[in-house]
């Protein structure tokens, strides 16, 4: 089969390309060149946000397109009507983003959406430019457009910071701020998961939206931060803080903690998300082990920081505040 990525150097669009090339895919990214893609894809490079901006891609045809896009719905709008008639099938990753909230635990692909989403708008703010793109892609394809929409996405590669951080954090030892409860379950999706179902789901023909994490409880923060301390073979000593301390010292859930969420109704959104649609067409998830350790082993292989995207703020606990939080508990 043959692939076209709209961008494919990073991350989501990286593994989607790694994916793809497993299944002996031909592969096309096009991207701005700004960063490498994988070996053994063609790379076709080109700005779709300029006047013309895919121009590059005249003449070619493929039988899908993943789009990744997470800005203005009128370019995903654009790039699908330039591709109608020479691609067979648009996939659209989206995000849990676009249900309404609050989001009860459960919520399957049915739920509610956020209003004031359009698909001609330009840039306005993440759950409505995600369900534009969505609106977008439906537009132009309709049934034969696939909406993928992932919670939180972890893994090698990853430019957000989130599992990043926390390696860095324990790998350099000593008392850790550890939010607790200890058993309060997470749901993420390894970027090679999502990648290989995406891919899987081409094949299958599927259409319409999808949930795509993992199974509500597939782990747990203590598993994540255990993992975290085994990957990295540090003297880390966790400390277990229940949650109000540390939101009354502002600590900042999700961007000062990343990944942490106490229980709540945000907690109930992001990680009790309903997957039987997607693990009943393919989707399969690797144990937190294994996302832990590989990304940890990509970020030794670094030799700079990580990859950290503009358009997301840096996330992590600062020093003083964590110490600050420490003594308190002694």
């Amino acid at each position: 089969m043959r692939l076209l990525l709209l961008g494919g150097t990073e991350f989501v669009g990286r593994a989607v390309a790694e994916a793809a090339m497993e299944r002996g895919w031909e592969v096309t990214a096009f991207h701005r060149g700004r960063h490498e893609a994988p070996a053994g894809v063609t790379s076709v490079l080109g700005d779709r946000t300029a006047p013309d901006g895919l121009a590059a891609l005249a003449g070619g045809a493929w039988d899908a397109v993943v789009d990744t896009w997470s800005a203005a719905p009128s370019v995903v709008g654009e790039a699908a009507t330039v591709l109608k008639g020479r691609v067979e099938r648009y996939v659209y990753v989206s995000s849990r983003s676009v249900y309404a909230y609050p989001t009860p635990a459960g919520l399957t692909e049915d739920g509610p959406l956020v209003e004031g989403a359009s698909a001609d708008a330009g840039q306005t703010a993440y759950p409505q430019d995600k369900l534009g793109g969505e609106l977008a892609a439906e537009a132009v394809f309709g049934d034969r457009a696939l909406l993928v929409r992932p919670g939180l996405i972890l893994g090698p590669w990853e430019n957000s910071g989130r599992l990043p951080w926390w390696l860095g954090r324990i790998a350099r030892g000593g008392p850790v701020l550890a939010p607790g409860p200890r058993d309060n379950p997470l749901q993420y999706i390894d970027a090679r998961d999502l990648a290989a179902w995406t891919v899987g789901a081409v094949e299958q023909g599927l259409g319409g939206p999808y949930n795509l994490v993992s199974p509500p409880g597939h782990t747990t923060m203590r598993e994540l931060l255990d993992a975290c301390v085994r990957a990295t073979g540090s003297d880390a000593e966790l400390r277990w803080t229940d949650p109000e301390p540390i939101l009354a010292a502002g600590v900042g859930p999700w961007t000062d903690l990343p990944v942490w969420l106490p229980p709540g109704e945000l907690h109930d959104a992001l990680h009790r998300g309903d997957v039987a649609k997607a693990l009943a067409t393919g989707l399969r998830c690797r144990p937190v082990e294994d996302t832990v350790t590989d990304t940890w082993a990509w970020l030794r292989s670094l030799d700079g920081p990580a990859p950290q995207r503009q358009d997301r703020p840096a996330v992590g606990l600062s020093p003083e505040v964590e110490e600050k939080l420490l003594n308190a508990g002694t």
